[in-house]
């Protein structure tokens, strides 16, 4: 085996790898999955005004709850913050409600 065919190879089994790690990683939380949909499309199917009233409302109990379960643990705020970042940042940008 030739030393490009050889880091071809190498290169393919690493990205196999960290893929089967991915997966792995977002299989441990699926309640995270499930919450990070739930993030997902409340933002999608808001209007502007609903995002731009829910902004001043205080949170329930229940968004208190689960920003101290992603406040306590780094790992799985990450993962959360992965998920939603794209999707939310979007939309927020289109109604004008990011500087």
């Amino acid at each position: 085996m030739n030393k490009t065919k050889f880091i071809i190879l190498a290169g393919l089994l690493t990205i196999v790898f960290v893929l089967i790690q991915w997966s792995t990683a977002s299989a441990q939380h699926p309640a995270l999955d499930s919450l990070a949909g739930k993030v997902i499309q409340k933002y999608q199917k808001a209007s502007c005004e609903d995002l731009a009233k829910q902004r001043s409302e205080p949170k329930t109990a229940q968004e208190q709850e689960v920003l101290k379960m992603l406040k306590g643990n780094p790992q799985m705020r990450a993962e959360f913050i992965n998920k939603v970042a794209a999707p939310v940042a979007n939309k927020l940008f289109e109604c004008d409600l990011l500087p």
